[in-house]
């Protein structure tokens, strides 16, 4: 089962004076628990949806749902008039926009006020003041908040963008101005790649946010990612909630945060509020934001700030007992901020990992299709998440499918509890970052608390993502995956003898049954004898002492030389999902196991997954290296870039600028000149 509860007791509530029905402006996992708070508080909620989410979570957590037609958000969740007329149309009086999507767009923000609905969020002036990052950096220079040194790429030349680098120093970011989550950003160390940089943030950009301002702010080498909750009112209060540490990144993209940061002592932690709150006053902020920094273990540099609630404010919430879905809904009901989050207390450490469909092995490359099995049953952790058994990961939106969230007395525990959650998960279907979760949580140097922004890049993101199981123990689950799949039979047979299937009162040929897993081909022979019990042979070894406790088709009780385990097998055609006491794995069974490369398919380049082409580099007969780029195709909110796998020729270009392509269709063919 999901758990989905509000984690740690949350305190006594206020209630709203005004705000009586919410329309949530989002999907997935932030509708969800805009939806909760709601509930807990007597509202009444309002969902919306796009044709892929018909039957999505949200949809059916909410008491209505709105549809809004379309798939892609440009159809669905960024039409501002459908979700304003939605919001009238279901007799909301309030709007959350949760985060992403419209969340930190000023003119939505207007057109719902217009309406005479209730914003749940800040003034449509702050939101624009803060929208665009060049202009959040002027203002925190003004208000006295120290910024690194940063040049607006507007307008600009190769050359005076060449320049502008120089003179900030090597390496730079180049940064989207507006929006966030990592979209629209790169690293430059040398000026050979900068205005190929420079156009794939402009083209990013322009995608994620309608916007392809970017600019160049000084890279710091090995950072810590800080940030300061604060929250103001409408009467005088600004607050800060502590900070959250978000230094586990990928791509620019935070997959692991914690709060309390273990880098950050009182008195630091003192000056970036007051520099946090300073910033928020200066926009005269109302409602729920984000400060951001960048922190050098001495100096603390502003980065921007975000207007809207942060994805990982359940550590704040954790460490708190605050919970500021609420707290939002208070300030934006006119009412002020209570005593409590007024005079915050921190509590205990509190770790937060984002669960994406992502392959960390091949580059962090998102993985779309259906989630067969999502089960988090742990007694420790707290669960938010859009998605259950066989729910749909679409191309359409960012692959995040849950957040998974520990608090104990101490950041050990956390870790440790977390971990142990994500482990024994049941994650079946789609790919995800499960493994490189668990082994960050239980890395020696996150441990230490030595985390900063490179960390994912200093540690092989192959080793970190491969199974969790070793060789060993991954053939005892395809033992299981074998006898599970033996007793499935058995229980579908019409006619059942009082021996079960596979029993023999006489010596007979093993029935085998061959796996494809993560560490080639694992053969298993067994067979079930009436007087001498279980034979099993692995990989034609024998596997002394093995006998089975129980055994069903989906739940097996393995014992091996008086070592009991337990593997829970759930088969969906030829895969086999086996969870067992070290982790997880996925098996296919070798007959069905298809053939994936064919002479004719020699040298194609593929798309990874359905998505759209943005820009191809090469035309048929141009000769191009090993690892070149040869196509840039833009799929679940970011951009991929496809690499020549050899040196050759172009021999053939299947797609063109523009085009919807599925995944495994080929797109460029590229002769080896060892062919």
């Amino acid at each position: 089962m999901v758990i989905v509860g509000s984690g740690r007791n949350t305190r006594a509530s206020l209630a709203c004076a005004v705000i009586s029905k919410v329309l949530v402006a989002n999907r997935g996992e932030i509708a969800c628990r805009v939806f909760r708070t709601c509930r807990r508080v007597g509202i009444k909620t309002v969902a919306i949806f796009s044709d892929a989410d018909r039957d999505s979570v949200h949809v059916r957590r909410a008491d209505e749902a709105m549809a809004l037609g379309g798939a892609s958000p440009v159809d669905s969740y960024l039409r501002i008039d459908a979700i304003v007329e939605a919001a009238r149309r279901a007799g909301a009086d309030a709007v959350h926009p949760g985060y992403g999507f419209l969340a930190e767009n000023a003119d939505f923000a207007r057109a719902v006020i217009k309406a005479g609905l209730i914003w749940v969020g800040p003034s449509p002036e702050s939101i624009e003041l803060m929208g665009s990052k060049l202009a959040a950096i002027e203002r925190a220079r003004a208000a006295g908040v120290p910024v690194l040194p940063s040049v607006d790429l507007t307008g600009l030349q190769t050359s005076e963008i060449l320049g502008a680098a120089q003179r900030i120093g090597w390496p730079v970011l180049v940064k989207a101005s507006a929006g966030g989550g990592g979209k629209g950003m790169r690293i430059v160390a040398v000026e050979q790649g900068l205005a190929d940089a420079v156009e794939a943030s402009q083209r990013e950009a322009a995608s994620a946010f309608g916007d392809d301002t970017v600019f160049l702010e000084r890279y710091l080498e090995a950072p810590r990612h800080i940030e300061i909750q604060v929250f103001g009112d409408n009467h005088g209060n600004v607050v800060a909630l502590f900070e959250r540490e978000c230094s586990i990144q990928r791509r620019h993209q935070k997959i692991i945060e914690e709060a309390p940061s273990p880098a950050i002592d009182q008195a630091t932690r003192e000056r970036m509020s007051a520099a946090a709150i300073a910033v928020a006053r200066a926009v005269d902020y109302r409602g729920a934001g984000t400060v951001e920094f960048v922190f050098d273990g001495e100096d603390f540099y502003f980065l921007e700030m975000n207007t809207r609630l942060q994805v990982e404010h359940p550590v704040t919430e954790e460490i708190t007992t605050l919970d500021l879905v609420h707290l939002q809904l208070l300030v934006a009901d006119g009412l002020p901020l209570p005593g409590e989050a007024l005079q915050p207390e921190m509590v205990g450490h509190a770790i937060e990992a984002r669960l994406y469909a992502e392959d960390p092995r091949q580059g962090y490359l998102p993985a779309s299709g259906t989630i067969d099995r999502f089960r988090i049953d742990h007694p420790g952790v707290r669960v938010e998440s859009g998605v259950e058994d066989r729910s749909p990961v679409p191309i359409y939106y960012d692959p995040m499918i849950a957040k998974v969230v520990a608090w104990a007395d101490d950041r050990a525990t956390a870790a440790a509890i977390l971990a142990d959650a994500l482990e024994g998960a049941q994650l079946h279907g789609v790919t995800t970052n499960r493994e490189l979760l668990v082994r960050v949580l239980r890395h020696p140097e996150f441990l230490a608390g030595h985390t900063d922004t490179h960390f994912l890049e200093r540690h092989d993101p192959v080793a970190l993502g491969g199974p969790l199981l070793d060789p060993a123990e991954t053939k005892l689950a395809a033992v299981a995956a074998a006898l599970a799949a033996q007793a499935d039979r058995r229980s579908q047979s019409i006619v059942q003898s009082v021996a079960p299937s596979g029993w023999r009162n006489s010596p007979s040929q093993l029935q085998e049954v061959a796996f494809e897993g993560p560490f080639g081909e694992i053969t298993v022979g067994y067979r079930f004898e009436v007087r001498s019990g279980l034979k099993v042979e692995v990989d034609h070894h024998p596997l002394q002492g093995a006998a089975v406790l129980d055994l069903t088709a989906e739940r097996v009780g393995l014992v091996v030389a008086t070592h009991l385990r337990w593997f829970d097998v759930h088969r969906v055609g030829e895969i086999h999902h086996i969870d067992g006491p070290g982790g997880y794995v996925r098996l296919i069974e070798r007959p069905r196991f298809p053939s994936v490369t064919t002479n004719h398919d020699r040298g194609s380049l593929h798309a990874p997954m359905p998505g759209k082409v943005v820009k191809v580099e090469v035309i048929e007969g141009d000769s191009v290296d090993e690892g070149q780029v040869l196509v840039v195709m833009e799929a679940m909110k970011m951009e991929h870039t496809l690499r020549s796998p050899h040196s050759g020729t172009v021999t053939s270009v299947q797609t063109a600028t523009g085009d919807q392509v599925e995944a495994g269709q080929t797109l460029v063919v590229v002769e080896s000149v060892l062919a």
